[in-house]
């Protein structure tokens, strides 16, 4: 298998990265029926592991991909896409296929070196799901298409792979265009996962106009700059980690849009029918970013114990790698079952793509604490044993923020 290593937990900073303008609207796209010739299972219990590889120098980001592994510990190759797919997502968080708005966005993904497949997967994916045909970008104006570009914005020279982020980097390509199949998907392949390389990628991006940009990485702690995550307009989503209650930086900034994780819970039928705070989102309070006025109005935030402290998370989605996805890498081998923090991240860039509201505000998370009642309240379940700032609450909660998509109307 081409570069799975372990990540345990990585002590390092990230930057972000992604490019590309929006267009006009394409035709509706039919329903992500599973392909009539493949069959579509259920999610599969653990064991799991981290996907990237351990660092413990503060300049190197790990990502927050979590694959199902083998008896022996290895990432587990599937014959068949195993794991939640778009029809599933789509039916369990009520959302539309497409929208106008859609055609218009441009959803980038930051990762750390290329996607040698990155034309395989998503074809093997579209094929698999019954999703229309995507195909890559010809021009910086076609709509409904996927690019890969350095962290400069470029076709060329693109980084080679780094080990280990190609699994994460097809889940966030296949993830967002799962959630947006009407949306321009950019891969933003920056030369390492160096803090420098990556805040270059977010930046170009940003400057090159995407609307929304997505970042399942992270580093120990909270002491991290808002250069590079710091775009009015752009709804920048970032992941909170796997590792249970604390924080990881960026989530803990109060520019972006901190996504926790779920474990969700499907009727026989496809319906939606709970979810919990998975065990091991990310979530705290911070003591060196000060709470947005829309966060410190939150219900319940007074019962929370951050005072005027950021609290991450704002808001989350499926996450749990028993209640996973299914993630289709050529180059690591085939069909994954992944979960993590990785998959809600590029599903709710999805959700504001969708919705294409996130330059009506300066800071796209004030959309959810605006609509709270048109999302999904994540009552219970625990990332940790610190009592009310680990739990599940009616209202605002520090591992779920105001809780998961229920439709597009908190977005």
């Amino acid at each position: 298998m081409g570069g799975l290593n372990l990540r345990k937990r990585l002590f390092v900073l990230l930057g972000a990265a992604s490019l590309v303008a929006g267009m006009a609207a394409v035709p509706a796209v039919a329903s992500a029926a599973p392909h009539p010739t493949t069959v579509y299972h259920a999610p599969v219990a653990g064991p799991y592991k981290a996907v990237c590889q351990v660092s413990h120098s503060s300049k190197w980001a790990g990502c927050f991909a979590m694959v199902h592994t083998n008896a022996k510990g290895q990432p587990e190759v599937f014959p068949y896409q195993t794991g939640y797919g778009p029809q599933q997502l789509h039916t369990a968080y009520d959302l539309p296929n497409t929208t106008e708005a859609s055609g218009t966005q441009t959803i980038a993904v930051v990762d750390a070196g290329s996607l040698p497949d990155i034309a395989n997967d998503i074809a093997t994916y579209d094929s698999a799901f019954g999703l229309p045909t995507f195909n890559q970008c010809k021009s910086k104006t076609q709509l409904h298409c996927w690019a890969e570009v350095n962290q400069n914005g470029s076709v060329n020279n693109l980084p080679p792979p780094v080990p280990g982020w190609t699994l994460e980097a097809s889940l966030d390509v296949e993830m967002a265009h799962a959630i947006c199949p009407n949306c321009r998907v950019v891969m933003m392949a920056a030369n390492s996962q160096s803090l420098s390389d990556l805040s270059t990628a977010v930046n170009t991006a940003a400057a090159r106009g995407a609307t929304e940009i997505s970042n399942s990485y992270g580093y120990f702690g909270e002491d991290c700059t808002q250069s590079g995550y710091n775009h009015p307009g752009i709804a920048v989503t970032v992941a909170a980690q796997d590792d249970g209650h604390g924080l990881d930086c960026p989530a803990p900034l109060n520019t972006v849009v901190s996504v926790g994780g779920t474990s969700l819970h499907l009727t026989s039928g496809g319906q939606y029918s709970s979810e919990s705070v998975w065990s091991g989102t990310g979530g705290g309070c911070s003591t060196l970013n000060k709470a947005q006025p829309w966060q410190l109005s939150a219900a319940n935030w007074s019962t929370i114990g951050c005072g005027n402290g950021r609290g991450e998370n704002d808001v989350s989605a499926v996450a749990d790698p028993n209640t996973g996805v299914a993630v289709y890498d050529q180059y690591d081998g085939g069909w994954f079952q992944v979960g993590g923090t990785s998959v809600a991240t590029p599903l709710i860039a999805g959700v504001y793509a969708l919705a294409g509201n996130a330059s009506s505000v300066s800071y796209p998370a004030e959309l959810a604490y605006e609509n709270v009642s048109q999302l999904h309240d994540i009552t219970t379940g625990n990332d940790g044993s610190c009592g009310v700032q680990c739990n599940g609450l009616v209202g605002y909660d520090l591992p779920t923020g105001v809780g998961s998509p229920d439709g597009l109307g908190g977005f």
